[in-house]
């Protein structure tokens, strides 16, 4: 028998019970009219994820409670759709022990299917990531109990995310009956992510023989960003559809018995008008994706909190251009603004690089002249600096004398400041506190240098941009420089970029001890340097505004090394 099943790959907002429920609704609707049997949404949709600590406020499960009956209300308006949701569910512990500083509850991650108003069955999520930026473990418990369900003749399994990942949860599945597993996703993007789970997909395909449904979340939520790039493998591993990523949809998969249909095999006339089929989408090169990623946080973080735009200094280098072009593509150019703050020391062709892209990307341009307030510090400070030379001091001064003009302008119109430091110059140090540092929001905090000029070229020749070449040629093809100083580049005091990305990835992205950096090829000078710099700089970084993974490995809840620590490794 024939089945559709439509896959809501959703753009839900932490905390916003009532949102979600509106879109789920819509979405559940829209499957509806198109005939489909079966609506899967990803995991955690009704209250958004992760919610981190609001899983310990007892009110957000008595929120999310009333907001799994409103849905299910709704529902009743559309009869024979059954509805797979994602939520927090909070039961009654009967073995709760008396007299222990306990609370008589467990809290689960749980899917509940829904029907004709009411709660068909729930399943509580079995295993439970406690890595990277996940610790599941911190809010919930595991129930090892398998949910299967019949439907048009078939049986459905259902798995939350990091079930897959493992074997048991699909075994227990197909022990109890299962044909096609279900999976609801809270999955974020990192580099070659979508591989991964497909190849994860494949290992439980190898050992069960069961077709997958694999739905997940899109859109930014703090420093991560969904990807969406929902997709159906058959029984022998194959995908027979796939979602575009970085774009909420929902689409319909037919299914014949438990055998899902390619999209091409479907005759034309059978295609719902409501709803489109899900066929493959094509894959993204490694730029689209980061690009695509940097967009969508932008956009989400800047649009869920209800900042009305963004506000960057623009220097004239590689780092800022960037975050202007990314900004741009976010929220278009009338909510984006743009500050050049020139000092004695920069370039005239600074001025002029950064005024042309402004033109070009159509934001508002502003200039404001930095020397009169450096030279009155310089005045203020002269009794207390009297017989020492200049130094970094005086470089971070106007540094901050810029954090605190665009915060500033930033406290005068609500706008948020976007910072434009990338992950090299994070890792390193290469940043001012309460100067370059100063922001609400590190677009770049996850982008190392060798990246950006990568992300620079792909946005410049990308076709799928209503303009293009965006970002002057002369930005892209001279030596990076933060103009601090008379005749000052990035290399006088830094590893090239190309040697401190490489180290960087090595020691801090996977662990590399010391000795196998040297003897990949790098001098041992350069790794010292570098891990040096990475170590004595973290005091910065755990103050620095949160930013955007892309990495499996990011500065913030991914890479947690103490500011207090004597440990030096050894190299060899």
């Amino acid at each position: 028998m024939k089945t559709l099943i439509a896959l809501a790959q959703l753009n839900v907002t932490v905390g916003d019970f009532a949102g979600n429920v509106a879109r789920l609704v819509a979405a559940a609707q829209r499957a509806h009219r198109a005939g489909a049997q079966l609506l899967v949404a990803p995991e955690l949709a009704l209250s958004g994820y992760p919610p981190e600590d609001l899983l310990l406020r007892p009110a957000f499960y008595a929120a999310s409670a009333a907001a799994l009956s409103s849905l299910a209300a709704q529902l009743k308006a559309l009869p024979g759709l059954h509805v797979l949701v994602g939520h927090p569910h909070r039961t009654a512990r009967a073995d709760a022990p008396i007299g222990r500083d306990l609370p008589p509850v467990d809290t689960f991650n749980a899917a509940s299917l829904l029907c004709d108003g009411a709660i068909v069955g729930t399943y509580l999520k079995q295993e439970l990531p406690n890595a990277e930026v996940f610790d599941e473990k911190r809010y919930f418990a595991s129930n090892p109990q398998p949910f299967v369900f019949d439907l048009n003749g078939v049986t459905y399994g259902v798995l939350i995310c990091e079930d897959v990942w493992h074997a048991r949860a699909a075994q227990q599945a197909k022990a109890a009956g299962a044909q096609v597993l279900l999976i609801p996703n809270g999955s974020p993007y990192h580099l070659n992510k979508e591989a991964v789970r497909v190849d994860i997909l494949r290992e439980r395909i190898r050992e069960t023989g069961l077709p997958m449904v694999y739905v997940n979340m899109v859109g930014g939520q703090d420093e991560l960003v969904f990807d969406g790039g929902s997709f159906v493998l058959d029984a022998q591993g194959e995908l027979v559809a796939r979602m575009a990523q970085f774009e909420e949809a929902c689409a319909l998969v037919e299914f014949d018995g438990p055998r899902p249909v390619p999209p091409g095999s479907i005759p034309a006339a059978s295609m719902a008008a409501a709803l489109p089929l899900a066929s493959l989408a094509p894959s993204l090169s490694l730029e689209a994706q980061v690009y695509a990623a940097l967009v969508l946080g932008v956009r989400d973080y800047i649009g869920k909190n209800g900042f009305p735009g963004a506000l960057l200094g623009l220097s004239g280098g590689v780092d800022s251009a960037l975050v202007l072009a990314v900004a741009c593509d976010a929220l278009g150019p009338e909510r984006v603004r743009a500050v050049m703050m020139p000092s004695r020391y920069t370039a005239d062709i600074s001025t002029t690089d950064a005024a042309d892209m402004a033109r070009r990307t159509g934001v508002r341009y502003d200039e404001i002249a930095i020397a009169p307030m450096f030279d009155a510090f310089h005045t203020a400070l002269a009794t207390e600096f009297a017989g020492r030379k200049q130094d970094a001091t005086e470089e971070n001064i106007q540094a901050r004398i810029r954090g605190t003009l665009l915060m500033a302008l930033s406290n005068k119109f609500g706008s948020i400041v976007l910072t434009t430091g990338n992950k090299s110059e994070m890792a390193v140090g290469y940043c001012t506190l309460y100067g370059d540092m100063a922001g609400g929001f590190a677009v770049l905090k996850d982008i190392a240098k060798t990246l950006v000029y990568r992300l620079c070229r792909y946005r410049n020749a990308a076709t799928t941009f209503a303009t293009r070449d965006i970002i002057p040629e002369r930005i892209l093809t001279r030596a990076p420089s933060a103009e601090l100083r008379e005749n000052q580049t990035d290399q006088d005091s830094l590893p090239p970029y190309e040697v401190l990305d490489a180290i960087m990835r090595l020691y801090m992205e996977e662990d590399r001890p010391l000795a196998d950096i040297v003897a990949a090829g790098y001098a041992a000078k350069d790794v010292q340097r570098v891990t040096h710099l990475l170590k004595v700089n973290e005091y910065k970084r755990r103050q620095a505004p949160i930013g955007i993974r892309v990495t499996h490995r990011a500065f913030g809840r991914d890479w947690r090394y103490p500011v207090t620590s004597r440990y030096n490794e050894p190299l060899a």
